[in-house]
């Protein structure tokens, strides 16, 4: 793997070649002219969880990876796992997160149940298997999980036909061949008929927002972007804080979690609905709005206001957190309880410190930083499990002189206390990011090879 991220630059121009010419050992078993929908229901509280099959859909094609089948590049919140019935082994892994996930730490779920649309995309196999869906918790723990039997002959499988075809979209950037290249649904949420042209617009913007950042930018050959022109009936999206609520194609809104800024949408089926008929493995959802906000769920979608003059800043961090599975960088003084101290986080850009050696331990060299005034300490665990050895941990905040007066030349890759909306006890790898702040113009060292690994992950065989 090292040896891949080191060698990625002779990499990019090989990806298509490299890809057309792998092996694939599960072609066997997997029908790559169908894809299987897996339409689930996720509910529960902060007591217990429940998973349900709702229903399951066939679409034409597989536009999903076709190397590294049977890994996952992150753990995620959650994995779908599809087994062959007859050998056991295992087809396709996609790790992923939910919103979900996320409500389940918020103070409504000790009072109330709730439930989660959730879709997942897999090849379709050649027989009978078995899919089994898996929630992991704060401890690292698998708090749910269920098994159930996939028949590919199965007539309750429904076909999914959408109304947006390939000839009614636009192609805002085309790397490569779908079967070699990612593929990016760029979907609108609160356009009219009348609007559609502007949707286009912001479509274009947003895709070339992203391949202004690196590695996008160096890696664009292995990414498509394409629009897809979604009507609504009212123009907008809906606002609760105002009271403002409009009747939108995917029902999106703000206030997710009462959080004012979160934009999201709670209605998954409508949206694979509206994307059936067009290649996509990604989703960016752009609402037509004003109103500043957006989100981002790994391996589910983003969502973020197009017509705020923050948009184009924001689209490109809530990427990285659907595209890339990195986590915030920024924090609260209040903080939440989403991460567990005594657990490292599966995302690549934070770390209690617990096992920092799969993170960017090998980026930095443990000796005292350079700026070692009041904001930095020399930083040991004595806890058996979170025992790491003497490392120098820089404790400042852009409200800092110190930071503020430092040279951006002058940055490095370290570890700086605060990150995952926790100002003690997580540590992110820069003094910014554009996972942190959405004035800073690039992804910071380690975001950017986080970001990197994953075009390779689903374009290059890796062993």
């Amino acid at each position: 793997m090292k040896r891949i991220i080191i060698i990625a630059g002779v990499l990019l121009a090989l990806v298509s070649v490299s890809k057309s010419y792998a092996k694939d050992s599960k072609e066997k078993y997997l029908n790559y002219d169908l894809t299987l929908r897996l339409d689930y229901i996720f509910s529960g509280d902060a007591k217990g969880t429940e998973i349900s099959l709702a229903k399951m859909g066939k679409l034409d094609g597989w536009w999903g990876r076709r190397v590294n089948l049977d890994k996952v590049p992150l753990r995620g919140n959650g994995q779908v796992t599809l087994r062959d019935s007859a050998t056991n082994e295992v087809l396709y892994r996609l790790p992923f997160s939910t919103l979900f996930s996320e409500w389940l730490s918020t103070p409504e779920a000790a009072t109330t149940r709730k439930s989660f649309e959730n879709v997942f995309l897999v090849p379709m196999p050649k027989s009978t298997a078995f899919v089994t869906v898996t929630l992991y918790g704060r401890k690292d723990e698998i708090t749910c999980e269920m098994t159930h039997k996939v028949d590919p002959k199965d007539i309750l499988i429904r076909p999914v036909k959408s109304s947006y075809s390939v000839d009614k979209c636009r192609y805002t950037h085309k790397g490569g061949d779908s079967r070699e290249a990612i593929d990016i649904a760029i979907v609108g949420e609160g356009y009219t008929i009348a609007e559609i042209e502007d949707f286009y617009k912001h479509a274009a913007e947003t895709t070339n927002e992203i391949l202004r950042y690196e590695p996008f930018k160096s890696m664009a050959n292995s990414l498509n972007f394409i629009a897809v022109p979604v009507v609504s009936k009212e123009s907008g999206v809906s606002i609760p804080l105002k009271n403002e609520w409009k009747e939108t194609a995917f029902s999106s809104h703000f206030s997710t979690f009462y959080m004012d800024r979160y934009l999201t949408t709670l209605h998954l089926f409508d949206l694979h609905d509206a994307l059936a008929s067009v290649p996509y493995e990604h989703i960016i959802i752009l609402a037509n709005t004003d109103n500043y906000g957006g989100g981002g769920i790994f391996n589910s979608y983003v969502l973020t206001a197009a017509k705020n003059r923050w948009a184009m800043p924001v689209v490109v961090h809530e990427f990285g957190h659907s595209f890339g599975g990195l986590a915030d960088e920024y924090f609260y003084d209040d903080g939440t309880d989403q991460y567990d101290l005594y657990v490292e986080p599966w995302e690549e850009n934070i770390t209690t410190l617990v096992n920092f050696k799969t993170k960017w331990q090998d980026m930095i060299t443990p000796v005292k930083h350079k700026f070692s005034g009041k904001h930095s300490r020399r930083f040991v665990y004595f806890d058996e499990k979170r025992h790491l050895g003497a490392w120098t941990v820089t404790k400042y905040d852009q409200q800092d002189e110190e930071f503020k007066n430092m040279p951006v030349s002058d940055y490095k890759v370290g570890i700086y206390e605060g990150g995952g909306y926790l100002s003690e006890g997580i540590y992110r790898p820069f003094p910014t990011c554009r996972m942190r702040d959405n004035t800073y113009p690039d992804f910071c060292p380690v975001c950017r090879r986080a970001l990197e690994r994953m075009i390779l992950f689903q374009t290059i065989p890796q062993k």
